[in-house]
Parts: C-alpha cells; structure tokens; sequence
C-alpha cells in the first residue's frame, strides 16, 4: 500500500467523481454518485463527502495517509479561498467547498475549476503532454476553456477564468445560459447545435434524427448527431459545419492573444466526431489567422475522457501544496 496517497475529485452537473491515487498516479480506488444538485448545496456538500470517502474506502488506504484533496467545480471560483461562487447547473452559489472539506477531513483542500482541471489533466498526462502551453476548448452544454502555461493554470488570485463560451461572437445573436446575446455558446456549444437539429427534425429536413430520436431536444445527443453526419444529412452537415468553423474563428482570437503551442478539443461532441471538429476548427482558424500565426498551433482531440478532471484535480492539487505539511483547520 502506498505512503502516501492524493485525491481528486469532479464535481458535475449530473454525476461526482471521486479517485485515490498514489504518488506515481495510479489508481487505488474511485467511487461515482449522482450530484442531485436540485437538492442544494448543503445535501450536495454531503454527497460529495460520502463520494469521497466511499472512494477512500475502496482503495483500502487510511486517512493518514491522504495527503491533500484536489476538487474541479462547475462555474467560477475563488482559488484563494477555495469557494464556488456560481455553479448555473446545479443551483449553487458561495459553497465555501474547501473550508467544508477541510473540516471533514482535516486535510488540505485545493479548489479549481472543471474545466481547468480537465485542461490541467491533458497538459500533465494526455494530449497536451510535452508542450509548454495549451489551451483546452470543450464544447458541451456550454463551452468550456482552460489556458495552462509553464505548468501553471491561467486563473486570477480571485477568481478563475477563461470562459470562452461567454465572449460576443455574433452581434444581437441568440441568447444562451447567461442570457448574453449572440455569445460563442449561443452559437457553437452541443445545445445550440441540437437545437437547431431538433428544429431540422421537426421540419422534415433530418430524417436520420427523426427516426432516431424524434424531435426532443433532449434525446438529440452527441451519438445522434454523429450518426447523422456520418449519413451525411444535407442540413444537419450545414448546421455542424457553421458551428464549428465559428468556434475555430473564435479560437483564433485566443491564438492572437495567447500563442499556444497546443490547442485542445474535448468533450462528448469532440469525441464522437473528432475527425470533422479537427478538420472545421483549423478552417475556422486559418480564415481569421494573421498569416504569422498560421502555424504556431497544433489542434489536437483530448485523450482522457471522464478521467481527465480527476486527474487534473488532483495533479494539481499536488503542484500547489506541493511536498510540506500544511496544517488544516
């Protein structure tokens, strides 16, 4: 049994995952519950507890020797003092997540956002591994960003950052979560992308969805419009191939400003058709690029799946309270 062990953990809209891993990053043990996030915060916070320590149990270690909780959170935080500020999916806002972790375990407690972590998992041991900066973009309900450069993520002393799915793209476009008109979310995320299937389905113009999964909105998943494309339904190919050439141009914007070596793709949508993202993400780019800038990105699909936040989570868990002892409250 390992000395010493870590633990990361991904807080999602719909699902919680925990993981023990050892100082050379295996897997001791692991434990997946619902969020149940309409039950609210204080239910939620148990949950999360009772995931962790159910994970714990399963790697058969003691809690002596964890050595510190790594926990991503949907929505920004406060990375100085560990709080959820917003979680729109779950309801949430001030969790003061660390100091409740901290007071259960009595270890110390790192909190960062959902994405970064998953960002942060790819650069440490996935498709970002050996470039000095990437920047992850996974499109889903939204679109989530992460930025890490020289190992460390992009995120103020306050507050994280990088949410590229809330910058305007389209002027008095449609609105999204935020209720921002016209943002990049609006436009490019997995939701708006069924939205205007379902809507193809409704009228006829996607007979593939249409026997499918009908038109709800809510049945029209990322393997749907896989298997659409792959039919190559005439509008379903137009509605994906102007989504995702719009990400790409946003993404040049990024590309302008921040110079990544790498650019990272993710998410169900992303794995299901990763081909095609790759191939529209670089038309979408090589349109809005300075011609200095052509070649400066690589764009790659993420490789971790479902692991990549906990282990991002915990990685950097790692990297901030580093090898000393840190008492907890």
């Amino acid at each position: 049994m390992a000395e010493r062990c870590w633990i990361g953990f991904d807080l999602g809209g719909t699902k919680m995952l925990a993981a023990v891993y050892d100082e050379e990053y295996r897997c001791l043990g692991r434990e997946r519950k619902k969020t149940k996030g309409y039950l609210g915060a204080e239910v939620g916070v148990e949950r999360v507890i009772k995931c962790i320590q159910d994970a714990i149990d399963d790697a058969g270690c003691s809690l002596d020797q964890i050595a510190g909780i790594g926990i991503g959170c949907p929505g920004p935080i406060d990375p100085e003092r560990g709080v959820l500020l917003q979680a729109p999916n779950l309801g949430w806002k001030n969790v003061p997540i660390a100091d409740l972790l901290r007071k259960q375990f009595k270890k110390p407690v790192v909190v960062i956002n959902d994405v970064d972590a998953g960002v942060y998992g790819e650069y440490e041991f996935g498709a970002g591994r050996g470039a000095r900066s990437i920047l992850g973009v996974f499109p889903g309900t939204g679109i989530g960003g992460g930025f890490v450069y020289d190992g460390k993520i992009f995120q103020s002393r306050r507050i994280s950052c990088m949410e590229i799915g809330h910058i305007p793209t389209v002027p008095n476009g449609p609105i999204a979560s935020a209720g921002l008109p016209g943002s990049l979310e609006s436009v490019s995320s997995r939701l708006a992308i069924s939205a205007l299937i379902a809507q193809a389905a409704y009228r006829g113009q996607a007979p593939t969805v249409a026997g499918s999964a009908g038109t709800d909105l809510a049945n029209i998943r990322s393997g749907t419009i896989s298997d659409a494309l792959e039919a190559k339904e005439p509008l379903v190919v137009e509605i994906l191939t102007h989504a995702v050439v719009q990400l790409g141009r946003s993404i040049a914007g990024f590309v302008h400003m921040l110079a990544p070596e790498r650019i990272i793709l993710g998410g169900g949508l992303v794995e299901a058709m990763p081909d095609f993202f790759q191939k529209k993400v670089k038309d979408g780019m090589n349109e809005w690029l300075l011609p200095a800038y052509a070649d400066c990105a690589e764009v790659v699909v993420a490789k971790l799946g479902d692991d990549a936040g906990i282990q991002g989570a915990t990685a950097w868990a790692r990297h901030v309270i580093g090898d000393r002892e840190q008492p907890a409250d």
